[in-house]
């Protein structure tokens, strides 16, 4: 996309960032979850979609666990993804989940989770995280909604169980 930077989040970037998130909601939660992530959690990946000088976008990836029965695994949930009202559906949003599956990637992250849109997810290899032996720890999440990519099969196999965010998450569902 034309004259869009995606980087990691600067500390100067935090105010910018919690107006974006706030606007793309159209409400503060997801900007608290954010923010508490942010103070409490030295391993998120925070990333901004700047253009002009401007953020008009912002993803944040924080640890995820999966328990299960055979052996427990760490990786990551992608949540919040943020984009300005005015430049959603331009591509931004795509943008800052296909650089974050990358750098994850890079880092040997073995998987992501997402509670998100079914209809979105896929495009960029999230599959129904059921097809996989997983589920959300969260009670009435509906099987649809609840996602994984596996990034490094090897290292999830034998890999079921229960998903958890972490508990900033909690107060939101």
């Amino acid at each position: 996309m034309n004259g869009i930077v995606i980087r990691e989040e600067w500390p100067e970037d935090k105010r910018a960032i919690r107006q974006v998130v706030e606007q793309a909601f159209d409400q503060q939660v997801e900007a608290d979850i954010v923010d508490r992530l942010r103070e409490n959690c030295p391993d998120i990946l925070s990333l901004v979609a700047v253009q002009e000088e401007q953020i008009v976008g912002q993803i944040l990836f924080s640890p995820a666990n999966i328990e299960g029965d055979k052996k427990a695994m760490q990786g990551m949930g992608l949540a919040p993804v943020a984009v300005m009202p005015e430049r959603q559906r331009q591509g931004i949003g795509s943008l800052l989940v296909q650089k974050g599956i990358k750098m994850l990637k890079e880092r040997s992250c073995p998987f992501i989770i997402v509670l998100g849109h079914p209809e979105y997810y896929p495009r960029f290899g999230f599959q129904r995280a059921s097809q996989h032996g997983i589920r959300s720890h969260w009670d009435g999440i509906p099987d649809e909604a609840f996602m994984i990519l596996i990034l490094d099969r090897s290292a999830m196999k034998d890999v079921s169980g229960v998903a958890r965010y972490r508990s900033e998450f909690d107060e939101a569902i």
